[in-house]
């Protein structure tokens, strides 16, 4: 169960941990801890994408490592044995790669849900929301790291040739096909050798739910890409490959995301 609607998120308000993830392209001129403190759904804490990631490298979002993680997570308030909900307010959904986090750092994957259609959903329903800090007691988080669910540049390099598992990218057909720039300076255009694309927006409706499965199966099937192989995802920089490895579950509930942390922004560097 890897959404949650948010009926059953109102319902269970008072028995889950709730994080709002919202990050937005840097283009769009938006900041989603601004906005959080605007609004946001009652008990929220706040996960900053940007600094929640490994800081002495040059590419964004990048895995963090487990002593950090763990103390990000205490001082969240999060325990090991809790259910967990994350959504954002953003057209990225970039809670999906917040999703990826806590599965990649050991949290039970039955305990971690993404809200569908996220905080822009919850307010065209008219739910309640509010601009109140929430209090946060420190927890005492442990973290193990599943380093199956991550590869790393040198692994993408050797599957050229041993195609050992597929690699599908989550960014528009343009940029796959290196037909538009990149938005990230020093990049070049194009894609990593024999990947396929899927654009994450392709799983995605007007308000920010996920499509039927029965639609994500058919445009996972019309990549052409043979889906009973080992399937890994990429992007831009991590954030829409987790879109959809969290799509994929959708239809494989026993697939574990797996996900090239530093996607085109560390293979397309000139």
């Amino acid at each position: 169960m890897s959404l949650i609607s948010t009926d059953w998120l109102k319902k269970n308000l008072d028995k889950v941990k709730i994080i709002d993830c919202s990050w937005h392209m840097p283009q769009t001129n938006r900041d989603g801890f601004d906005e959080y403190k605007k609004q946001h759904i009652q008990n929220t804490v706040f996960f900053d994408l940007d600094k929640n990631s490994k800081k002495n490298t040059d590419l964004p979002h990048m895995l963090t490592d487990l002593y950090s993680w763990e103390k990000i997570v205490s001082n969240m308030g999060i325990k090991n044995e809790d259910e967990i909900v994350i959504y954002d307010n953003s057209d990225v959904i970039s809670s999906c790669r917040c999703w990826y986090n806590f599965i990649y750092f050991g949290h039970n994957p039955n305990l971690v849900h993404v809200l569908d259609g996220g905080l822009k959903k919850w307010k065209n329903e008219k739910r309640i929301t509010t601009d109140t800090s929430t209090k946060i007691k420190n927890s005492n988080y442990f973290a193990t790291e599943k380093k199956e669910l991550v590869k790393n540049k040198k692994q993408i390099d050797i599957n050229i040739s041993t195609n050992e598992f597929k690699v599908i990218d989550a960014r528009s057909r343009e940029r796959f096909e290196g037909k538009v720039s990149e938005p990230r300076k020093g990049l070049r255009s194009g894609s990593i050798q024999n990947s396929f694309c899927l654009p994450f927006s392709d799983l995605i409706n007007k308000d920010n739910t996920f499509v039927d499965k029965n639609i994500i199966l058919e445009k996972f099937n019309s990549t052409k890409c043979d889906l009973d192989t080992n399937l890994v995802f990429s992007c831009g920089s991590g954030v829409t490959a987790s879109v959809l490895a969290l799509a994929y579950s959708l239809i494989d509930n026993k697939y574990m995301p797996k996900v090239y942390d530093g996607s085109w922004s560390e293979y397309g560097k000139i």
